[in-house]
């Protein structure tokens, strides 16, 4: 066995390590492993923390999307990832996530069905449970409120329509926008959530509250029941 032992970065040039790249000469210089090695602080006796990074990088197919889907127990299988190492990654994707959904959301008046799922891929296509959401709108189409209504499993999630117009009713909603995800990346409608559109879509018009449509999302697509001429 060789008595070689690696350079920390430390030991490395100054142009090589990731803190002293991202100084001198920017953030868009670096490769995703030096940006996570960044988050990670250090590597191990084994390895540095770039290479660290480049294995948990690995581990999710070299893809930043399939990285922000892991959980603690999926990261720390990766050998030197403890629990600190593997919250300060899921931190960091949830960060980033949310920027995303905050940039959609600036444009605060909703023009139609992308604006909606422009908003909601953002937050809910990494997650492998379902979500249900719903965009409270005023008179014209602006954004009073997001609200998460529920969470369930991967197959599904139990909706309350009198939470829903409990909600649109104290934030004085015209319209209302209902949306949730589907982990298994096929966005047509079940008969359930046909069932729950139908539901909420006449007690909004028992209140006076017009549900403009509802959209089901995936990582990759989405659909629309207002496009689609069956709200």
């Amino acid at each position: 066995m060789s008595d070689y032992k690696k350079l920390s970065i430390k030991n490395w040039a100054v142009e090589d390590r990731p803190r002293e790249k991202l100084l001198q000469k920017g953030r868009s210089t670096l490769s995703n492993a030096e940006l996570l090695a960044i988050l990670l602080g250090s590597g191990n006796r084994e390895e540095t923390a770039v290479e660290l990074a480049q294995r948990i990088l690995n581990s999710a197919e070299n893809n930043l999307n399939e990285l922000g889907k892991l959980s603690v127990t999926d990261l720390t299988k990766v050998k030197g990832v403890g629990p600190a190492k593997a919250l300060t990654i899921i931190a960091a994707t949830e960060l980033g996530r949310r920027r995303k959904s905050e940039e959609v959301l600036n444009k605060n008046k909703i023009t139609g069905s992308k604006d909606v799922a422009d908003i909601f891929s953002s937050m809910l296509s990494d997650f492998n449970h379902e979500e249900f959401w719903i965009l409270i709108l005023n008179r014209s189409n602006k954004i009073i409120d997001r609200i998460k209504i529920s969470q369930g499993g991967i197959s599904g999630t139990v909706i309350d329509v009198r939470l829903i117009m409990k909600h649109a009713i104290e934030k004085a909603a015209s319209s209302l926008i209902i949306c949730h995800n589907h982990p298994s990346g096929n966005t047509l409608p079940s008969e359930a959530d046909k069932r729950i559109t139908t539901k909420i879509k006449e007690a909004g018009l028992l209140m006076d509250i017009n549900l403009l449509d509802h959209i089901i999302v995936s990582e990759k697509s989405y659909y629309s029941f207002a496009d689609e001429g069956i709200l």
